[in-house]
């Protein structure tokens, strides 16, 4: 069975962005030790653009094929005219809003994301599920989760959008590695205890 893995960015306090999800004071972060490693260790996870701006774009995938997000982080690519953010992996937006998928490479969610999720995991693949955020779909999808990768950015927002937007419901992960940069950003793996 395939896993469902929420490989995401936060700050010291657990926010994934401010109020509104900008998460843009965490790019400052992105220096040459730090990209290496994500393209080297993470390839998918860089947005196609990032891929070709870097000159990555023909790294294969090496840990999933499949991305799943939802509308407000959906909507940042938009913002920018981008229809297919993640071009090199199947995509998938849950959003209850977005009935019509603005590119043929993203299958809307409109209902059941819990099921949807359930079938990928069922593939057969080599690969796994790269759940991208943001906090609302990371919330409904909590159970389903089978990895957390946290990149935690040396930063205190004091308020912003959380990791998960769920209710109270405590879920026991058990560290697997973690991995610190001269930047002061620091990668935890975790998988979940069954």
């Amino acid at each position: 069975m395939r896993k469902l893995t929420y490989f995401i960015a936060c700050s010291l306090d657990g926010f994934i962005g401010d109020p509104d999800g900008d998460a843009t004071a965490m790019m400052s972060f992105l220096d040459e030790e730090y990209l290496a490693y994500l393209g080297s260790e993470y390839p998918e996870t860089v947005a196609t653009h990032g891929r070709r701006a870097l000159g990555i774009d023909d790294l294969p995938n090496k840990r999933f094929d499949t991305l799943i997000q939802g509308r407000g982080s959906y909507d940042l690519a938009l913002r920018e005219g981008i229809t297919s953010p993640y071009a090199h992996l199947r995509e998938y937006v849950v959003s209850s809003t977005l009935k019509d998928s603005p590119d043929p490479n993203v299958e809307i969610i409109s209902d059941d994301p819990i099921g949807k999720v359930r079938e990928l995991k069922a593939e057969d693949s080599e690969f796994g599920i790269y759940l991208c955020g943001g906090a609302k779909v990371a919330g409904a999808l909590v159970d389903e989760i089978d990895e957390l990768i946290i990149k935690s950015y040396p930063l205190v927002y004091g308020t912003g959008m959380p990791m998960f937007e769920t209710g109270f419901a405590i879920s026991e992960f058990a560290l697997e590695s973690v991995r610190a940069f001269g930047n002061g950003v620091v990668v935890r793996t975790y998988s979940r205890k069954r």
